[in-house]
């Protein structure tokens, strides 16, 4: 899907230039971040503004065209968490070192487990980018 620049930019601006789900700041991950359809065009999501975000590669590929998961915690399924309407702190935390994301809601757990936020790579990722004074971002 082609957007143009003032949308992307826009995006970007409300985005805080961070992936939507793992917050990683654009700046520090030397890869552009994706355009991401909030409910899928395969589930009937639209291209309009609305149902757009920014989200890192690796967010963006593992949600695909979900729009439920499981909360493991409680065996019930939740419908994933919308970046754009929803705030990041109320549904996720960062470890105390800053490189671990907390679900504290049962939509916060199952993305944070359906989009294996806090796999290996990303954790001595995260670690790097503690380490220079760069993560977790500031809100």
């Amino acid at each position: 899907m082609s957007v143009s620049k003032s949308l992307r930019h826009r995006l970007a601006v409300q985005a805080r230039y961070r992936c939507g789900y793992c917050q990683m700041l654009e700046s520090i991950s030397g890869i552009p971040l994706t355009l991401e359809h909030i409910i899928p065009q395969a589930k009937g999501g639209s291209n309009d503004e609305e149902n757009l975000w920014l989200s890192c590669r690796l967010c963006n590929e593992a949600k695909g065209i979900l729009t439920e998961v499981l909360d493991s915690s409680t065996n019930e399924r939740v419908v994933l968490f919308n970046p754009r309407a929803q705030i990041w702190t109320e549904h996720f935390d960062w470890s105390e070192d800053g490189t671990f994301i907390i679900g504290r809601t049962a939509i916060g757990r199952a993305i944070v487990k359906a989009l294996d936020l806090n796999n290996e790579f990303r954790l001595r990722t995260r670690a790097i980018w503690v380490e220079v004074g760069r993560h977790p971002p500031d809100d």
